[in-house]
């Protein structure tokens, strides 16, 4: 683990008792690291941020102010510690003040440098600074030290192709986020030695690299295939090769085509390459192809299976993977063995256990975290607010329509984009994850995405979606933009609703529901595998990329998520309960008081009383333990409500036309 003594540093000026409400100017966000959550909450502090004024008032009166409550309350304002004056007189009165800054954990180095970095990144800064000190560095030499004490790149050694690939894998294989000041340094450093190499695309943006990739495949197998089909083992020699052979670079080959990073190819000297360390990127036999793939995706879930005290980045990391083991599993051309489901079922074991573990420690955390880029749902509408502009910016400044597509898990979305892939080549897909709120319903969930806000802040309309219209509306005129228009009940077209909404000139943000994948599910008798031949057949339809077709006629940049995913659940017995629970959800019950809760959590000893946090007070979750339902025992059903990892983890992704 990095050396953590900066945030020692800060977690020992929180002491239980010492004062009921203290406030915290931290203009560089030091407080929103994922362990000083962690550690607080453990401590007994909540933390509330300070941002809007209104919701700061109605967030503090219901949920802190009274006897007791402000026992460890912390006040969190993202900015010099002169903007605390702007916080209520009645706060101020009884508050103690404290100010963190990154000047003061790292004075020898540019601000400006080490504000750009993430958290994660951070750390790994102060364990290099905490081995090498360094005397005072101006804006460049403190690039060039965070480039090679943070991301491993070293510009003076990036001489050869085989380097600058060895390089790039090792960020964009791992998803890895780097600052663009810090990629224009590196850009200007190396652009001399590749003068016919697409630098400013293939550093900067995943997908543009691992297309780039996909176009040097082909003409390496081909310089590969000699003769009668032999294979070089030394490295390439051939001017214009992308060298796939250099070591550094091979040991990636397996993983980028096993994951669908890379696609086989079909080669005229398939047979002999197949036989070779390049055979996994050789299409030959559809089922054999499948069945190799699998194995080697279950190898990569086992490995990367996060820790106990995993920062959630690990857990977007493993979700992808493991959607992509889904995808396999359920494929047409695909007939696992006994002994790959049974490897897909213990990996399913462990995974369940180490992903609730970790929920119970850290997911309360994650709402406060900074949502560029969104960890939760909530967080969305902020982001794209910074895309779209506020009410200082032209009319004509950026369109963005988020598609939100009710119930679709993210091996769902697999499904999905591969239809939309085949459909439209041209189109681009920039994939990401975020966290769905619990439960994982679509009158918590989905309206959290459209008010852009948790969902104790809209108490009135948790049990309802009558309102999302209007929470969307007022998230954007809170921003200052005016233009935004809002529809549900999409997904089989014709779309002369949603194109009357998006032409007119002013509107410049647009929310739409596609509900078609939960209507699916919830008539869903097939399981998992069903599920996915009926979002693949509905896909190959074409009603969804009309639907982006649209948008991006009309200029919006399109962004794709979901309020949910889902999971095959086994009935675990129905609860005799009346009319008890507020919500009766296969995978969830609600209630209004802990008492009716606790009542029916007898008959049920593992169901989760998941706590109120980020929920109004009256809003009490009762999660079906693991992956049962709340339906007859041995029932199979296809179901959300919970927080197993498929119904938590949920695509957010863009989608972009031809240039």
């Amino acid at each position: 683990m990095p050396n953590a003594s900066w945030q020692e540093a800060i977690l020992r000026e929180f002491v239980p008792g010492v004062s009921p409400i203290t406030v915290v100017a931290d203009p560089d966000g030091l407080l929103e690291h994922e362990r000083i959550h962690a550690v607080l909450r453990e401590r007994g502090f909540s933390l509330l941020r300070f941002e809007d004024p209104v919701a700061f008032r109605y967030t503090y009166e219901s949920r802190f102010r009274g006897a007791g409550a402000q026992a460890g309350l912390v006040v969190h304002v993202r900015a010099p510690p002169a903007a605390l004056e702007s916080l209520p007189y009645d706060i101020l009165a009884s508050a103690r003040r404290l100010a963190f800054s990154l000047g003061e954990l790292f004075p020898n180095l540019n601000h400006a440098v080490v504000a750009a970095l993430e958290g994660p990144d951070r750390d790994v800064l102060h364990d290099a600074v905490a081995r090498a000190p360094t005397a005072t560095l101006g804006e460049n030499a403190s690039k060039d030290f965070v480039l090679r004490h943070v991301f491993g790149i070293v510009p003076e050694l990036v001489r050869t192709p085989g380097a600058l690939l060895a390089v790039l894998l090792r960020r964009h294989y791992a998803g890895r986020r780097v600052p663009a000041v810090l990629d224009a340094r590196f850009i200007r450093a190396i652009e001399g030695r590749f003068p016919k190499w697409p630098l400013a695309s293939i550093v900067q943006d995943r997908e543009a690299f691992f297309g780039f990739l996909q176009q040097g495949w082909r003409p390496f197998l081909d310089s590969a295939a000699e003769g009668a089909g032999a294979v070089r083992d030394q490295p390439s020699a051939a001017p214009g090769l992308l060298p796939f052979d250099h070591k550094e670079v091979r040991v990636y080959v397996d993983n980028l085509f096993a994951e669908g990073l890379l696609q086989p190819v079909p080669h005229w000297h398939g047979r002999t390459l197949r036989k070779t360390w390049l055979g996994v990127g050789v299409r030959w036999d559809e089922r054999q192809d499948a069945a190799a793939r699998l194995d080697r995706l279950l190898a990569i879930a086992a490995e990367a299976l996060p820790q106990p005290d995993a920062r959630h980045q690990a857990w977007f990391r493993f979700a992808e993977v493991w959607a992509k083991v889904a995808l396999h599993l359920h494929s047409p051309n695909g007939q696992p063995s006994e002994q790959q489901r049974q490897r897909v079922e213990d990996l399913r074991t462990r995974l369940d256990a180490a992903f609730a573990g970790w929920v119970a420690e850290r997911y309360a955390g994650l709402a406060n975290l900074p949502p560029n880029p969104p960890v939760m749902l909530h967080h969305i509408p902020r982001f794209l607010a910074h895309a779209v502009g506020n009410r200082t910016s032209a009319p004509t400044s950026t369109k963005v329509a988020l598609v939100v597509v009710d119930g679709l898990a993210l091996d769902q979305w697999a499904v999905l984009r591969a239809a939309l892939a085949r459909q439209h080549p041209g189109w681009r897909f920039r994939d990401g994850t975020a966290f769905a709120w619990v439960p994982t319903v679509t009158s918590v969930s989905r309206q959290a995405v459209f008010a852009g806000k948790p969902p104790f802040l809209f108490p009135d309309s948790i049990r309802t979606t009558n309102r999302e219209e209007t929470l969307w509306r007022r998230f954007w005129a809170d921003e200052g933009v005016a233009g935004a228009v809002y529809a549900k009940g999409l997904g089989d077209g014709p779309f002369e609703k949603v194109e009357a909404l998006v032409q007119p000139p002013n509107v410049r943000v647009a929310g739409l529901v596609v509900d078609k994948v939960d209507r699916i599910m919830h008539g869903m008798t097939l399981g998992a595998a069903g599920m996915h031949n009926q979002v693949r057949q509905w896909a190959e339809e074409g009603h969804f990329a009309a639907l982006l077709g649209l948008l991006f006629a009309h200029g919006f940049h399109v962004y794709i998520t979901s309020d949910h995913g889902n999971v095959e659940a086994e009935g675990c017995g129905r609860p005799d309960e009346g009319a008890v629970a507020d919500m009766r959800g296969e995978r969830v019950r609600v209630y209004s008081e802990e008492s009716l809760r606790q009542g029916v959590a007898a008959r049920f000893p593992d169901a989760w009383r998941w706590p109120a946090d980020g929920l109004p007070a009256d809003y009490l979750p009762l999660l079906a333990p693991g992956r049962k339902a709340f339906v007859r025992e041995g029932e199979r059903v296809v179901a959300h409500g919970g927080v197993c990892l498929e119904e938590l983890i949920v695509p957010f992704a863009q989608v972009e036309p031809p240039e």
